[in-house]
């Protein structure tokens, strides 16, 4: 097999393992006729008779919804949940049948948040599942359905404040600079159901919240804006935010009266024992999956980090320097003065980019451990970020392949990498949702020979990247035989990233 069939596999894999239905029937299971238990990842919740309630709210979640059904059935009395616009159809016209729900079923769905912004048809959403949750008693269960993109499909403002006035405030707040976590902190003291929200209405009801992390570490309160989580926020944070950025008297009136009338410190956490959150699917799940496929495919596999993040010409350069001391070891000459400097390189973007959980002292010292005799394997993910320049097309994934061609390509004409050509190297990037940008890729693949190949064929790289063109620039080269297209997946835990290397045949 090619380096790129073997890469393939190993996205695919990883996808399999966070699908909503294999993952929903691996943690959810049912138990006993006489008096039913609902088995969470060996946790044990009682159940009594048409007192099951589901609600959920993210991109992923209809699938998820339709495997929760098939795993409840007549046990589950009623579900709402609240999806992104047009997924029923989009889902239906790719073939995906096991992600939508049966014709007579219980739960209920809206579609709503038009690319990717709270509206109209996300509130009637959200205020359908504030209801629900609000009619519980102590007798009931609700399971909670979330995934990636959950906070714009949950959006209800504490009255009087109207949608309208919320994200009028938010847009002022990101056009000042307002970093991503700052608007999330505004948004959830301004929210019913956000920061803990849906779960104190709940309340008395259990409460079991199934999530697919899309946010780098896992951070329950942080992932769709934490609606069954413990907010570790307060109204003073929101208030020093807004006065950072100029924005406190000139408040709508509304907003200025929820702020006033908010309570001063966050609900503290025992207050939340009725509340269970379990992560069911993640970035670093997916790479576990694809490294334990990885080294049935006969490879030396690593994983790097699932919290890689930064600007993609950054997080692009580690991605080379990787792989040129990689093709060092392969040479045999990574114990020489160009390994030290590569190491020492490596040691320092990192610092910089300031990747969370990142070992990369003890990861060298494990790459030193690794013989030419195996081909080896780096797997990586999280999410960078692109500053757009141009007025091109592309996504974050596409733009990294092409960066890391780019850096590969250079690293060969200057000679500072000669190594790479006894070896047979291919790098691959992927948003595990299946779309990157506003594209029909989830990313693409690179070697180092893309960027000759390339200018052979009147391409300029250079011109492509700083129009942001990459998928412009794929869907050109070579017939787009270098663009990653999966599809809708149903799924969504970041990007995944791999990096494939073994030694060429010698004569």
């Amino acid at each position: 097999m090619s380096l790129r069939e073997h890469a393939l596999s190993l996205f695919r894999g990883a996808l399999g393992t966070v699908r909503p239905a294999p993952m929903l029937r691996r943690a959810l299971k049912l138990q006993g006729d006489g008096s039913p238990q609902l088995l969470v990842k060996g946790q044990a919740f009682p159940l009594k008779r048409d007192h099951l309630y589901l609600v959920g709210f993210g991109k992923a979640v209809l699938g998820m919804a339709a495997a929760a059904e098939e795993i409840l059935g007549e046990h589950l009395t009623r579900g709402i949940i609240n999806v992104p616009l047009g997924i029923q159809e989009s889902l239906q016209r790719a073939g995906m049948q096991e992600m939508l729900l049966k014709p007579h079923s219980r739960i209920q769905v809206i579609e709503g948040a038009k690319n990717n912004l709270p509206d109209a048809e996300a509130l009637k959403g959200a205020v359908a599942i504030q209801e629900l949750a609000e009619s519980l008693t102590a007798d009931d269960l609700l399971l909670v359905l979330i995934s990636g993109g959950g906070s714009a499909l949950l959006p209800a403002p504490i009255p009087p404040i109207l949608l309208e006035e919320k994200e009028k405030l938010t847009k002022l707040l990101a056009s000042r600079g307002a970093a991503i976590q700052e608007l999330n902190i505004v948004r959830k003291t301004l929210s019913v159901l956000k920061g803990g929200g849906l779960a104190q209405l709940a309340h008395p009801a259990r409460v079991v919240s199934l999530i697919l992390s899309d946010v780098i570490g896992d951070p329950l309160d942080i992932i769709a804006s934490g609606p069954t989580a413990p907010s570790s926020h307060s109204v003073q944070d929101c208030l020093q935010i807004l006065t950072k950025y100029n924005l406190l008297h000139s408040l709508p009136k509304s907003v200025e009266m929820v702020l006033s009338s908010s309570p001063t410190k966050p609900t503290a956490p025992e207050n939340y024992s009725h509340v269970s959150n379990i992560i069911l699917g993640s970035n670093r799940l997916a790479l576990e999956e694809a490294r334990c496929q990885a080294e049935g495919l006969g490879y030396a596999a690593l994983v790097l980090s699932a919290a890689v993040q930064g600007e993609v010409g950054h997080v692009a350069t580690l991605y080379c320097q990787l792989i040129q001391l990689l093709c060092l070891g392969f040479s045999s000459l990574a114990e020489g003065p160009l390994g030290d400097e590569l190491r020492g390189n490596l040691l320092q973007l990192a610092a910089e980019l300031q990747i969370p959980g990142l070992h990369l002292e003890e990861f060298l010292q494990a790459l030193r451990g690794l013989g030419p005799d195996r081909p080896v394997c780096i797997l990586a993910g999280g999410e960078t970020t692109v500053q757009l320049q141009g007025t091109g097309k592309g996504g974050r994934n596409q733009e990294l392949a092409l960066r890391v061609g780019l850096g590969l390509h250079r690293a060969q004409a200057t000679g500072a990498s000669s190594p790479q050509g006894r070896c047979e190297i291919l790098f691959l990037s992927g948003g595990t949702d299946g779309q990157d940008g506003p594209t029909e890729a989830a990313g693409a693949f690179c070697s180092p020979g893309l960027v000759a190949e390339a200018l052979q064929e009147g391409l300029d790289v250079d011109a492509f990247l700083r129009n942001n063109d990459s998928y412009m620039f794929f869907s050109q080269f070579q017939g787009g035989h270098h663009l990653l297209v999966t599809g809708l997946t149903g799924t969504n835990v970041m990007d995944i990233q791999a990096i494939l290397i073994r030694a060429t045949e010698r004569s």
